[in-house]
């Protein structure tokens, strides 16, 4: 499959990676800490490459949790870890926002509380959306037809690029 045309690889996704990671602490410069919940799968990955790009840069105290739900049938979303969300950061993390309908359906969970804040996070944003949702950290905004998607690629828990198809 060499026709893949890539829309970043492996060297830019991790630019693209860092520099949200730096946003993330301008934009919560007085916190102790936040919670990370990735949509697995790779929403998983880029969540723990987040986190771990902000132990590197900062005494910032992270959690890192997953957040599963049938995309195509978000009736049910589960938690990996049950704890107190009020007054907490958390920041949902996934892939590619396309119709915004998956990040929405995710924040579901955390509405049972009073978080201090809650944003979101995704490598590839797609130029139009079903759902109000617009993500506060965004890797690559690219305009595409409703035909393409985009795929990212991951190996041995690392972005290794993202393609459209």
């Amino acid at each position: 499959m060499t026709n893949r045309k890539y829309i970043l690889n492996k060297e830019v996704a991790a630019k693209k990676l860092q520099r949200m990671a730096y946003e993330i602490l301008e934009n919560n410069i007085d916190e102790k800490k936040i919670i990370l919940a990735g949509i697995p799968e790779n929403g998983s990955v880029i969540a723990k490459t987040i986190q771990k790009i902000l132990g590197d840069i900062s005494s910032l105290q992270t959690e890192l949790i997953s957040v599963s739900l049938d995309k195509r049938n978000p009736k049910e979303i589960v938690l990996s870890k049950q704890m107190d969300f009020n007054n907490e950061i958390i920041i949902v993390i996934d892939d590619v926002v396309s119709s915004g309908k998956t990040l929405l359906y995710s924040l579901k969970p955390f509405l049972d509380y009073q978080p201090k804040k809650i944003q979101t996070l995704v490598l590839v944003e797609r130029s139009y959306k079903n759902f109000p949702v617009r993500p506060d950290y965004v890797g690559l905004s690219i305009s595409t037809t409703l035909q393409e998607h985009i795929f990212v690629e991951v190996n041995d828990n690392e972005v290794t690029g993202a393609y459209l198809v």
